[in-house]
C-alpha cells in the first residue's frame, strides 16, 4: 500500500524558511516522480513543485520559483521541499503526492496518492 507522510510544517515569519519532508512507504519512492500541492482556505488547490525520477528534473509553480527547492534522498526514501523567503500567501496545507509515473507532467499533474498534509502558516 502506497503511503506518503509529510512533516516539517509549522509557523514561520515572513522572510523565514521551513523544510518539508515526505517519506514514502509501500513502494520504491525513487522510481517515481514526486510532487507537492498546496491548498489554502478559500483558494483553488495549486501545484507547487515536482521532481522526476528518471533525470531528477524539477518543476515549480511561478508563485514559488526562486524561493522553493525540491530534492530527493533516495537512500532515505524521502523528498524535501525547502521553502525560503516565505510570504503570507504561502500559508496553506501542503501535500506530498505521486501519480506513479517516472516523469513529471507538471501542467497536467493528476496524483493518485496523497499524504495527509502538513500545515504551513506564514505570519508575523
Amino acid at each position: 500500500q502506497v503511503q506518503l507522510v509529510e512533516s516539517g510544517g509549522g509557523l514561520a515569519q515572513p522572510g523565514g524558511s521551513l523544510r518539508l519532508s515526505c517519506v514514502g512507504s509501500g513502494f520504491t519512492l525513487d522510481y517515481y516522480a514526486i510532487g507537492w500541492f498546496r491548498e489554502a482556505l478559500g483558494k483553488e488547490r495549486e501545484r507547487v513543485s515536482c521532481i522526476s525520477s528518471s533525470d531528477g528534473k524539477t518543476y515549480y509553480a511561478d508563485s514559488v520559483k526562486g524561493r522553493f527547492t525540491i530534492s530527493r534522498d533516495n537512500d532515505k526514501n524521502t523528498v524535501y521541499l525547502q521553502m525560503n523567503n516565505l510570504k503570507p500567501e504561502d500559508t496553506a496545507d501542503y501535500y506530498c503526492v505521486t501519480d506513479m509515473q517516472r516523469n513529471c507532467d507538471f501542467s497536467n499533474y493528476d496524483p493518485v496518492s496523497w499524504g495527509q498534509g502538513t500545515q504551513v502558516t506564514v505570519s508575523s
